[in-house]
């Protein structure tokens, strides 16, 4: 047998919040007003029996009734809001079908206002509740490609406002991000693009040339390992970058000095070559993080400094704890940059006069794009300086360790 489909008026309706804030408002209406009808009840059911001696009625002299003798408590004021019935002396007086009547009332006016309660809070909740659908239908517009587009909640300065720009601000870092990515896979493409083009071009020259010697297909070999060792350090670069976006798993204790002593025990041929003045100031800065990845960022920091430099100009390296902070600074006596223009130096493959392509040395402009990844895993700030005279000061502030595995924020 087939089994038929429920019919729409068996639905329940769905349990929006809406629907919950009014359900709420009116079982706190229901529960009150039955505590205060119960309540009337319990005092007026005390008073139900009102007995009343007459001894004896007459007409006074201004048409007044006197009455005498002893009487109930309360029986002088009947006049307040009830009306006695006279009986012989000695009988009481019932009230119960009058109680009996009021409680019915009360009831029915009950039942009515919690219905009016209902209303007045489906419309009241819509009313609070407004807000939330307009960031629920925003929210629904927006996607990857859509990423501009804002919540832009007005009104007073609610929970409801302030989620609305709190949610505003996480759009704004995703579009930031989003952003960033498309922007790195282009320049990644195209600076992948350029050792395979050469490495095709050397084998298709190679392989066209009839009269190619032993010598000629040697060199072409020589220009190929030369172009391969240029693409792997590109892949190295990028990998690195990519793990280094990533938040640290694990911290460990480290010393900011120490690690820069290691950095710069490693020999660069560029110092020698363009005589450049080593000068450093390594106090202890105990910091925490990813020892291996900071001692990459030092590196980073190092090796820009020397590389875009002067013939005889200067690179300082210092360490020190500052402010609650471990610091690591290393600044150089390059050309003159536009403070402007140190902000673009950390995005892939970007170079100071602009360009994109790889040099002719290998490196591909990576190396600040991967000393701001290691800061922000690790939590830490990195603040630029364009020296007046010439160069540009990196300084990186690490939340300092305290005690071992704890850090300050």
């Amino acid at each position: 047998m087939a089994r038929l489909a429920p019919r729409s008026w068996l639905r329940l309706p769905r349990r929006t919040a809406r629907l919950r804030l009014t359900l709420m408002y009116a079982g706190m209406f229901l529960v009150l007003g039955t505590g205060l009808i119960v309540a009337t009840y319990l005092l007026s059911s005390s008073h139900t029996a009102v007995s009343v001696n007459a001894v004896s009625v007459q007409p006074n002299g201004l048409g007044a009734t006197v009455f005498e003798g002893p009487a109930a408590p309360g029986a002088a004021h009947a006049a307040a809001g009830r009306v006695l019935k006279l009986t012989s002396p000695g009988v009481p007086v019932d009230n119960s079908p009058d109680l009996r009547r009021l409680l019915a009332t009360s009831w029915v006016l009950l039942v009515v206002t919690a219905i009016v309660s209902a209303l007045l809070g489906w419309f009241a909740s819509g009313r609070v509740l407004r807000p939330l659908r307009q960031m629920t239908d925003t929210a629904r517009t927006i996607s990857a490609g859509n990423l501009s587009q804002r919540l832009a909640l007005t009104g007073p300065d609610d929970e409801f406002k302030r989620l609305g720009d709190t949610l505003d601000d996480l759009l704004s870092r995703l579009e930031a991000s989003f952003d960033a990515q498309r922007r790195f896979v282009a320049n990644a493409s195209h600076e992948l693009r350029t050792p395979l083009t050469l490495e095709r071009t050397l084998l298709q020259v190679a392989l066209a040339d009839p009269s190619a010697t032993e010598a000629s297909l040697r060199a072409t070999c020589e220009e190929l390992l030369a172009a391969g060792r240029d693409h792997e350090r590109l892949l190295e670069s990028l990998l690195t970058l990519a793990s280094s976006e990533r938040e640290l798993d694990h911290r460990e204790p480290v010393d900011l000095a120490q690690l820069a002593g290691h950095v710069l025990l490693t020999p660069r041929p560029d110092m020698q070559r363009n005589r450049l003045e080593l000068a450093t100031a390594l106090e202890p800065a105990p910091a925490a993080g990813d020892p291996a990845l900071i001692e990459r960022l030092m590196a980073n920091l190092v090796d820009n400094a020397v590389r875009y430099n002067r013939p005889g100009g200067r690179v300082e390296v210092r360490t020190a704890s500052l402010n609650g902070h471990a610091v690591v600074s290393v600044s150089n006596t390059g050309p003159v940059v536009r403070q402007a223009e140190t902000e673009r130096m950390f995005e892939p493959f970007q170079r100071l006069a602009g360009g994109r392509a790889a040099r002719a040395d290998g490196h591909h402009g990576l190396g600040l794009s991967i000393v701001r990844a290691i800061a922000a895993a690790h939590n830490a700030t990195v603040a630029t300086t364009a020296q007046p005279a010439g160069g540009l000061a990196v300084t990186v502030s690490f939340a300092r360790r305290t005690h071992a595995g704890d850090q300050t924020p």
